[in-house]
């Protein structure tokens, strides 16, 4: 059976891709870390997989990270669209599945759409953990922390739930989880009808505790 582990390389160690990094690798990826900056190398080496001091800014010591060998690449080095730019035009050269980078404006998005960012981060809106949730998951679209212990997610149906409705599939009892709300195909949110089977197209809104989102990567 194929591990769902991914592999994670973060190019830039700011306050945003430190803690993206701490996250996902708390949350059980391989994660390859990046930056220039040795103490913050040092720092972060206990914190993940492996950490790489390089200058990100130049061509060869990027190629030389290997990049071809992740699954996700994510730049986050907002302030220097330099290295931004050759950093995603490296990993998409280099055949990476997805490529992320942090943008600090609107222009610098645009441009880094248009050299090959399959998305664009916005750390203004993003937290680290936030971004890891989303990340590390395979069902989980989007992810909103409530409070201390409740957090609410954006889900799409396990493969088991498809063609089943939530009165024959009982998930508050079986997983102790509520379904607020579904997003069908080319439809606005909408309140769930308990009798209509699940599509895997659909998209649920479930509130949940904290403690069991590792359950649904």
């Amino acid at each position: 059976m194929k591990s769902s582990k991914k592999s994670v390389a973060i190019l830039g160690l700011g306050k945003y891709g430190c803690s993206l990094a701490e996250n996902l690798y708390n949350l059980g990826e391989d994660v390859l870390v990046a930056d220039i900056d040795e103490r913050v190398i040092r720092d972060m080496a206990p914190k993940v997989t492996s950490a790489v001091c390089a200058d990100l800014t130049n061509e060869d010591e990027i190629v030389a990270l290997g990049l071809q060998n992740m699954d996700i690449v994510i730049i986050c080095m907002g302030g220097n669209v330099a290295a931004s730019i050759m950093s995603v035009t490296i990993a998409k050269e280099q055949g990476v599945p997805k490529v992320i980078a942090k943008a600090s404006s609107p222009r610098m998005k645009n441009i880094l759409k248009r050299v090959g960012a399959d998305k664009i981060i916005d750390p203004e809106l993003e937290g680290g953990i936030r971004s890891a949730r989303i990340l590390a998951s395979q069902h989980i679209h989007d992810y909103f922390e409530i409070d201390d212990n409740l957090c609410m997610v954006e889900f799409l149906p396990k493969k088991a739930w498809v063609g089943h409705n939530l009165i024959e599939l009982d998930l508050r009892k079986k997983y102790d989880l509520n379904v607020a709300a579904i997003k069908v195909k080319d439809h606005d949110w909408g309140y769930v009808d308990p009798n209509r089977n699940l599509e895997e197209t659909d998209l649920l809104m479930i509130l949940l505790e904290k403690k069991d989102i590792n359950k649904w990567r």
